[in-house]
C-alpha cells in the first residue's frame, strides 16, 4: 500500500475537512496507530487506525450548521454583482421562532460559517450553511450520497420521451449526468430528486427537453425537509437531524 497524507486521509473517512485536520494535527490532537502525529504532510499508510484528541472532538462538538429558507436575490457565497451572500440573513432577527434546536444564538456562530453546496441566486429553499468541515464533505463530496429535491414549476410540453431522458439520458457539459428521480407533482410543476449539483442543471435540463423553468425550490437535502420555514429566516440543525 501507498502512503497517503494523513490529512488527506482524514477527510475521505469524514473525521474533519483537510484544513481541520492540518490545524489538529499541528495542535498534537491527532493519532496514528497509537502515536501522535504533529508534523505537517506527514504521510500514513490507509489502512492505519486514527484518534481525535477530546479537544478535537468538543471542538466540533461546539460548531453549529444553520438551514436558511433561501429567497430570490441572494447568491450562496461571495457577494457577487452588488447582489448579498445567503448568510447576511443569519441575524438574531431572522431566526425563526419555532427553533426547537436548543442551541443560542451568539454572534461566534457566524465565524467560519459556509455554504454546503449552492442554490442559484434565482431560486428559493433550503441552503445549509457550516461550521463543520464533515457535514460539507458529507453534503458536496464527489461521492455524496445524500440526495436533494426540488420542485420546479415549468412552462412548455414535455413528452414522455423527455421526461425519461430528465431521469436519465442527458448530458452537461459533455459529461453524461447520474441518474435522477423526475415525476410530475401537478400539472405545472415537476419533483427533481438529485445527488450532484453541476451550475444551474436543473434548469439546463430543462431547457434540454423543451421546458422553461419559472420556479425552482429546493425542499429536502437528506433526512432534512425544509418543512414550515419561512422564506428568509433560519433555524439551527437539531441535535437529533441529521442528513
Amino acid at each position: 500500500m501507498e502512503p497517503i497524507r494523513l490529512s488527506k486521509l482524514m477527510s475521505t473517512r469524514g473525521l474533519c475537512s483537510r484544513r481541520e485536520a492540518d490545524v489538529y494535527i499541528e495542535r498534537g490532537w491527532v493519532k496514528v496507530d497509537g502515536q501522535v502525529v504533529s508534523e505537517l504532510g506527514s504521510k500514513v499508510l490507509p489502512d492505519c487506525r486514527i484518534e481525535l484528541a477530546t479537544q478535537a472532538q468538543r471542538e466540533q462538538g461546539s460548531r453549529v450548521t444553520i438551514l436558511l429558507n433561501k429567497p430570490v436575490g441572494y447568491v450562496s457565497a461571495q457577494a457577487e454583482d452588488g447582489y448579498a451572500p445567503a448568510a447576511t440573513l443569519i441575524t438574531a432577527a431572522n431566526q425563526y421562532a419555532d427553533d426547537h434546536s436548543g442551541v443560542r444564538y451568539s454572534n461566534e456562530h457566524q465565524r467560519g460559517l459556509a455554504p454546503a453546496g449552492r442554490l442559484d441566486i434565482d431560486s428559493t429553499g433550503l441552503l445549509v450553511l457550516t461550521q463543520d468541515g464533515r457535514i460539507a464533505k458529507q453534503l458536496i463530496g464527489n461521492d455524496t450520497k445524500v440526495d436533494k429535491e426540488y420542485l420546479v414549476r415549468v412552462q412548455g410540453r414535455l413528452s414522455p420521451e423527455g421526461l425519461k431522458l430528465l431521469n436519465h439520458g442527458l448530458k452537461l457539459d459533455d459529461a453524461a449526468l447520474r441518474p435522477a428521480k423526475v415525476v410530475w407533482q401537478n400539472e405545472d410543476q415537476l419533483s427533481f430528486t438529485l445527488r450532484e449539483g453541476k451550475k444551474r442543471q436543473i434548469r439546463r435540463m430543462c431547457e434540454l427537453v423543451g421546458l422553461k423553468v419559472v420556479g425552482l425550490k429546493r425542499v429536502r437535502i437528506g433526512g432534512v425537509k425544509l418543512g414550515d420555514l419561512p422564506q428568509g429566516q433560519w433555524r439551527y440543525l437539531a441535535p437529533d437531524e441529521s442528513f
